[in-house]
């Protein structure tokens, strides 16, 4: 379980608070999104969780809390062990996230380098599980290629692959379908959904789309200006929404006719 509480952060010269005091809980196995405009304040929750903050050059104070341990003001030599182990990350553009020197099964098999004594066979072999997991086809094939040798597609479920092979706790979505078209958009999120049904793996989707928000989320928090102004379960902020701005977010979805017409 992830535990968010009074959650404060400001950049150094800024007047006004990236996160100004939010309060979140996912439970075990839950997917929860986290919808905004840019500016919102919803990646910098994300870098706190992952421990990414640049903390000499801002100032922070709550809690993070995953399965009781501390992500906040944990030391550095302490948050690179929950990496990947216990929070795995998942970003929007995987061709610039992905090491272009380095064959893919090495990326997806890293993490179990650092955190398992596992042989390297025993990492081929696991890589390649997690491989066949988000359901990519002649994973033999796909190990020995180079990220630029693979579509948008097939790039983002190499991500995923490596974000879950060693079965974290967590998994922070930061807009992972935004760089794709959008029938490779839905396998990916029929692909997470999925993932979580199996793995039972916590997930927090951070987006500004709320189209992808719906189809995958149980539960959403709305944020403006570093601020959660609503939250709730997912479809009854959908249809019953009671913020002005969940209001204004939902009425500005494209539809057939605003498309169209």
């Amino acid at each position: 379980m992830l535990v968010i509480n009074d959650l404060h952060v400001r950049f150094n010269g800024r007047e006004r608070e990236a996160v100004g005091g939010i309060s979140l809980t996912i439970n075990d196995g839950e997917i929860v999104g986290l919808v905004g405009e840019s500016g919102s304040g919803k990646t910098v929750t994300a870098m706190s969780i992952a421990g990414l903050l640049p903390r000499r050059q801002c100032t922070y104070s709550g809690d993070i809390l995953l399965d009781g341990k501390d992500l906040l003001h944990a030391q550095r030599s302490e948050l690179r062990k929950l990496h990947g182990k216990e929070i795995g990350v998942v970003f929007q553009e995987p061709m610039s996230s992905m090491d272009p020197l380095m064959k893919i099964g090495h990326q997806i098999g890293e993490v179990l380098r650092i955190h398992t004594d596992l042989s390297m066979s025993q990492i081929k072999e696991k890589a390649l599980e997690a491989m066949a997991s988000v359901e990519l086809q002649n994973p033999e094939q796909i190990y020995d290629c180079y990220p630029n040798e693979l579509s948008g597609g097939m790039l983002q479920r190499c991500m995923i692959a490596a974000a879950i092979v060693i079965e974290p706790s967590l998994l922070l979505l930061d807009e992972p379908t935004t760089a794709l078209d959008v029938t490779i958009q839905a396998q990916i999120l029929e692909l997470l959904k999925k993932l979580n049904a199996r793995l039972g793996i916590s997930m927090l989707l951070i987006s500004h789309n709320l189209n992808v928000v719906r189809k995958l989320c149980s539960r959403i928090a709305v944020m403006k200006r570093g601020l959660i102004v609503e939250i709730g379960d997912t479809e009854s902020v959908f249809l019953n929404p009671q913020h002005d701005y969940t209001k204004a977010l939902i009425k500005a979805i494209p539809t057939r006719e605003r498309r169209f017409g």
